[in-house]
Order: C-alpha cells, then structure tokens, then sequence
C-alpha cells in the first residue's frame, strides 16, 4: 500500500507523459523525417536527402515569407516592448485610474487573434473603416489604402499585433517595475537624482530577466503568426503577407505538397530552438550562480 502511494503521482502522469511523447516530440520527430523525403499529396518514406530544402530556399513565396517574417518580428516585438515599457511607467505613477487602465489596456490580449484580425480587417477596409470615417468628415484626399496594397499590407499586421499584445507586455514590465528594491529607488531620490535618471539607470537595468522574458514571448508569437494573418489579409494581395506559418499550410492543404509543408515547420522549429535554447542557457547559468 505505501508503495502504491508513493508511485501515485508517477502513474496520474504517465499518460500526459506518454501523450506529449507520442504527439508532441513523435510528429515532431515525423515531420523532421519526412522533410527530407519527395512527399506529395501522401507522405513517402523513401530518404531524398535535402531536395525539399533546395526547392523551398528556391522558392519565391518563402522568401516573401521569410522577409515578412523578419519586418513583422523586429516591428512587432520592438514596439510591443517599448510601448508596454511606456504605459507600465505610466501607470507605475500611481494615478486613480489605474485599475480601469490597466483593465483597458490588458482587454486586447484577452481576445483570439482571430477576433483581433477580423475587428482590424473592418477599421483598415478602405471602403468601410477608417478611409470612409474620414472621407465622410469631409477630408475627400484621405487614403489608407494599406489592407489592399501589396507593399504594405503587412504593416497592417504589424498595427493589429501591436495592439493585442503591447498590454500583455505592460503587464509583465508592471509586475517588474513593482518589484525593484523600493529602498535603492528613495535612496537616489534622496541624493536628488532625477526620476528619468533613476528610471534609465537603476530601474530599467535591474529588469533585464524581465526584457529577455518578453522577447521570448513575443518571438514566439511572430514566429507562430498564424490566425492573425488568415483574418486579417488571407495572406494576401496574393502571397503579400504570407508568413512561415501561413506558406506551410498553404503548401499542405491546398497545394498537396506535404513535403515542402514539413520543411518549412522544420525550419520554422530551428528558428524557435535558436531563440529558445540561448534563453535557457542564460537561466539555467544564473541559477547555478544563485
């Protein structure tokens, strides 16, 4: 009976654990193997060596892919931060409103991308959002024609990403700021350093652990941009705004091409595991020094 109680917590586990097993690292494992196969419409399981990873850096639509994912990545996740970092200072001021604010600013998150992608793709229609509000104001010139504009169509993505997760952002910057050494910050405004100063060069430093686990979020959101772009662009005009995420679906669900599908997740995996294992390096390291 005491060893039945002991192993209690290993047998309420072990089928999560086989499950995460057999169909997270399994199908991982089985895409890897099939990207280096001639794979169609059905998979074959006859090693091609690395003729889907010629085909798919050949490709045009992959570099549009890979372009978009890098202008996406570096706007979202630099804005995302700076502005979370602004609006987590300024509630940090302890005003009234804050409990109502922090609500408001934290409600986009609580949406699906789906629904965040559909709200923008409504403001953005030139002919029913935002172009039409200000045309009908009487500004006839106007034009924000960027939904339908091949060349900027993904800064559109950029806006509504921005506007989901920058809350999140304050969130964490928030909780962070919250927990400096309240001691070391009255100290410098006794010795009558400026708050600028105290927040540029003890607040904001101290939170770095904070800006690494931010970034990672936010990669990781880029990296895996799915539904925002089928909401809001489809990934188009054309393939304008195709991503990583939305080339490999297209490639295995419409074009029948499931070996080009499973290169591009593996890459899409390398890229993850590049941003990911840097940042568990970094804490398990400090926590050795602990």
């Amino acid at each position: 009976m005491d060893w039945l109680q002991k192993q209690m917590p290993k047998i309420v586990l072990a089928p999560s654990f086989i499950a995460v097993i057999i169909f997270v690292y399994g199908f991982i494992a089985w895409t890897t193997y099939v990207s280096f196969t001639r794979s169609r419409l059905l998979p074959k399981y006859d090693i091609e060596g690395t003729i889907q990873y010629e085909r798919l850096f050949d490709s045009p639509r992959w570099d549009v892919a890979m372009t978009n994912l890098a202008i996406f990545g570096i706007l979202f996740i630099s804005i995302s931060m700076v502005l979370g970092l602004f609006l987590a200072i300024l509630l940090d001021q302890k005003i009234r409103t804050e409990g109502p604010l922090r609500t408001i600013y934290l409600y986009p998150m609580a949406l699906s991308f789906i629904v965040t992608g559909t709200a923008w793709k409504w403001i953005l229609n030139p002919g029913l959002g935002l172009e039409s509000v200000i045309k009908g104001l009487g500004f006839e010139n106007f034009t924000f024609n960027w939904l339908v504009d091949s060349d900027m169509a993904i800064y559109t993505v950029v806006i509504a990403g921005v506007w989901q997760a920058s809350g999140f952002v304050m969130a964490l910057f928030l909780a962070g700021l919250r927990s400096v050494d309240q001691e070391i910050i009255r100290a410098a405004m006794i010795d009558g350093i400026p708050t600028k100063r105290i927040y540029s060069a003890i607040i904001i430093p101290s939170m770095a652990p904070i800006f690494l686990s931010a970034f990672i979020v936010l990669a990781h959101l880029a990296i895996k941009s799915f539904d925002l772009v089928i909401a809001l662009t489809g990934g188009g005009p054309g393939y304008a705004t195709d991503l990583p995420a939305t080339y490999m679906y297209a490639m295995a669900f419409s074009r029948g091409d499931l070996g080009q599908a499973a290169s591009s997740a593996t890459v899409m995996m390398m890229v993850v595991i590049a941003i990911i294992v840097p940042y568990l390096y970094s804490e398990l390291r400090s926590s050795k020094n602990d």
